[in-house]
């Protein structure tokens, strides 16, 4: 079963730290009441695996152990159980100090993502930051439309094990 970690986190910015071994999530930006915005994390790994023709395919299996060169893809599954709109969201990951970002690899529908080389202090799109991103060391995702109460989605990026 993959790891999970549910948290409920504070209004307007909806901040989750991620690191391989689920250490405490950083501090949540904003202020006031929880906002009701639940957060669940998955982590994988992708593996190739032979199928009965002889085809290799690739498959996301429960993160264990791995060695160096591994892909491990991260899913943060969200959910407004506030039931209340939620404007402004915001989801920002740091990428594990053990792992480096896969390029052109965070997705998540609808949002806009950008990134930060400088710990999380400023973010902006890659070609705005001007650096490759194996520099990267934080991943936002912003979602520009209200989330309506009860909606979910997911947000997703790859790293490789350093």
């Amino acid at each position: 079963m993959p790891s999970r970690r549910t948290l409920t986190v504070l209004p307007a910015c909806a901040a989750l730290a991620v690191a391989a071994a689920f250490a405490q999530p950083a501090a949540v930006r904003g202020a006031g009441p929880r906002s009701g915005l639940e957060l669940t994390t998955t982590v994988e790994q992708l593996t190739e695996v032979a199928s009965g023709d002889g085809s290799a395919a690739q498959r996301l299996v429960p993160f264990a152990a791995a060695a160096p060169g591994a892909v491990v893809v991260y899913t943060v599954a969200f959910e407004n159980v506030s039931g209340r709109t939620l404007e402004n969201v915001r989801i920002t990951n740091p990428i594990p100090a053990e792992m480096t970002y896969v390029a052109s690899s965070a997705a998540g529908p609808g949002s806009r993502v950008l990134f930060s080389i400088d710990g999380g202090r400023t973010f902006g799109a890659p070609a705005e930051l001007g650096a490759p991103a194996d520099t990267y060391t934080h991943i936002r995702w912003l979602l520009p439309a209200p989330l309506d109460a009860g909606a979910r989605g997911f947000v997703r990026f790859r790293a490789v094990i350093k």
